[in-house]
């Protein structure tokens, strides 16, 4: 089998040290001040990087550890929930602060399947790194009721959340975890992948005890994939 790469969608930001709204550094060395043993040439370029980063960096996962103490952690999220048919729902339209309603997500019954990955597409991302970045569109608590009923494996958005504001437990990210599904926040591209059913990978680090970790997404929209 192989994949046709113009089926392929990236939906992960790019991250740029020292520019990200989470703590993201580099530090470049040469390879001799990490490995004393190993030795080059003067004119040979062979380098370590140090990596300094928060767990919610970029386009990241959330596991159920992040609001549940005895929740699963990055190291132990299963795999084979990182991995399956996605679909996205368009919200797009709404602005800042406002509500998808329990009425709005019971129009995408019968396109949400049982155990899908489910995209939230709200076009914030377009904030991403500006000063307005934290604005997002809310998912009422009886929505999220309703699309947990189908078991998905991840639900995630292209804003920074989907929380309810003004509260001081955020149900949603408890509701979600205590049924032992990751939360994807400040996705991107989904309107790439809107229109198809596609198979996604999501792919974090298997870091034990983080409650998460920046991933890089990777949309294969139907039809990618060739059989030989």
């Amino acid at each position: 089998m192989k994949i046709n790469m113009d089926y392929v969608v990236e939906l992960s930001h790019r991250m740029i040290p020292g520019k990200e709204n989470f703590n993201l550094q580099i530090n470049v060395k040469d390879v001799t001040d990490i490995l004393p043993h190993v030795k080059h040439r003067p004119e040979i370029w062979y380098v370590l990087t140090d990596i300094e980063m928060n767990s919610h960096m970029g386009t990241h996962i959330e596991f159920p550890y992040h609001h549940w103490k005895e929740g699963v952690t990055g190291s132990d999220f299963p795999l084979q929930q990182l991995i399956g048919e996605a679909v996205v729902l368009d919200f797009s339209h709404k602005k800042k602060d406002e509500y998808i309603t329990l009425e709005e997500v019971k129009k995408y019954e019968g396109k949400i399947q049982e155990g899908d990955i489910i995209f939230i597409r709200t076009d914030m991302d377009k904030y991403f790194r500006k000063d307005n970045w934290t604005d997002e569109v809310h998912l009422s608590e009886e929505a999220l009721d309703w699309l947990i009923q189908f078991k998905p494996k991840v639900i995630g958005t292209d804003a920074t959340g989907f929380e309810i504001p003004g509260t001081d437990y955020q149900p949603n990210h408890l509701k979600m975890f205590s049924s032992g599904i990751g939360m994807i926040e400040s996705a991107t591209n989904l309107k790439e992948i809107q229109s198809w059913r596609a198979t996604v990978f999501i792919l974090p680090l298997p870091i034990e005890g983080i409650d998460a970790c920046p991933v890089r997404i990777i949309a294969v929209r139907e039809g990618g994939f060739i059989n030989e």
